[in-house]
């Protein structure tokens, strides 16, 4: 398993392509979900992926920055690459890289409300009341 990271401009528009495809599979067919998923917030991010060695997305988050805070998002992994171990691996690297990158920034997600002990095990805590995106339940965490 690789790790990749890149700006917008440093994707090939074969790489973007790929990452919009697995972020339209998850975000909108499986979770049945229409909304705009590609959004001007990609032309400003870090796009963080694991690649197998076929070169084939398995994981992947976006990362991006404003005055307040560091957020990532955008975080899925694969349909049939689930059950692995992929999406730890991932969020502890994508954490880890932050960290490094921007160290004393607040790291600000918006959560899934499901998925709130699974981001409690890296150290990030509720701070907003529950509220509907998209019609999906999330919450705010922050580390």
């Amino acid at each position: 398993m690789q790790t990749k990271i890149k700006k917008f401009s440093e994707l090939t528009l074969l790489e973007y392509h790929h990452l919009m495809k697995e972020r339209v599979a998850v975000f909108v067919v499986e979770q049945s979900c229409p909304y705009q998923e590609i959004d001007d917030i990609d032309l400003e991010s870090f796009h963080f992926w694991l690649e197998n060695d076929k070169k084939e997305i398995i994981a992947y988050a976006r990362i991006y920055q404003d005055e307040q805070a560091v957020h990532f998002g955008r975080v899925l992994v694969k349909k049939e690459a689930r059950k692995h171990g992929w999406g730890r691996q991932l969020v502890k690297q994508v954490i880890e890289w932050i960290e490094q990158e921007f160290p004393g920034k607040t790291l600000h997600i918006e959560a899934q409300t499901y998925l709130q002990n699974f981001y409690a095990s890296f150290g990030l805590r509720i701070v907003s009341e529950e509220y509907l995106e998209d019609g999906i339940p999330h919450i705010d965490m922050e580390k």
